[in-house]
């Protein structure tokens, strides 16, 4: 499958939309269901500090998460974001007491010890590295997975082709968009989205919008 660069496919809302809707009958009925693409990025975070805030957001609410890295960030007041030897320099105790748990603490240092490496690169550096070369490059970072470099790549870096199979509201949405009795697993979801592509951004953002529809229903829970 062929790596899509970002430097070449801007990501266009309007264009994805309409890619989707053509793709069947299904999707032409989401994409008038949710309407235009308003997939938002946040393209002034360094990767460094766009992995520590999705360490935060793993497997948390979105606000409980967002209340830690407050309680993080009020430890450097004056600063938008502590630098990695700030992060260094704190002891584990005190970013237990932030809310992090142990092993997001030491996910944390590992990060904050990666971006003086070097092994993190820098927003400029990133943007000439593609898609696959980057998760390989930080997913050897000890509690980063693939989801979390995805996430990184979507928001922070605005890649227009990712699309996390990992993530449960993706395939929770896919298997609500094709009425499956299950949800299907990461492989068999990816092989299905290379028809998706160079879209994959943007139909992981329609699918994250399922659950907010009038006909949404969570598929029955197995029997135990």
């Amino acid at each position: 499958m062929p790596v899509i660069q970002h430097a070449h496919h801007p990501f266009d809302p309007r264009a994805a939309s309409q890619f989707l809707a053509n793709l069947d009958t299904d999707w032409a009925r989401l994409v008038a269901q949710v309407g235009p693409c308003r997939h938002q990025t946040q393209p002034g975070q360094e990767p460094y500090e766009a992995l520590m805030r999705a360490v935060a957001h793993q497997q948390l609410h979105g606000k409980a998460a967002e209340a830690i890295l407050g309680r993080l960030l009020a430890m450097q007041p004056g600063q938008t974001f502590p630098s990695p030897a700030q992060l260094l320099g704190t002891e584990p105790e005190q970013l237990r007491a932030c809310g992090f748990s142990q092993r997001k603490v030491e996910t944390l240092r590992a990060i904050a010890m990666g971006a003086q490496s070097g092994l993190i690169p820098s927003r400029a550096e990133a943007a000439t590295l593609d898609d696959e070369t980057l998760i390989e490059r930080l997913t050897t970072l000890p509690g980063i997975g693939r989801w979390t470099v995805e996430i990184l790549l979507i928001y922070s870096l605005e890649r227009p082709d990712i699309l996390p199979v990992d993530d449960f509201g993706v395939r929770e949405g896919y298997r609500h968009l094709k009425s499956l009795p299950k949800q299907p697993g990461p492989r068999a979801l990816a092989r299905i989205a290379e028809a998706w592509s160079p879209y994959r951004t943007a139909a992981a953002w329609y699918l994250w919008r399922v659950v907010e529809q009038p006909d949404y229903r969570r598929a029955p829970k197995p029997a135990t």
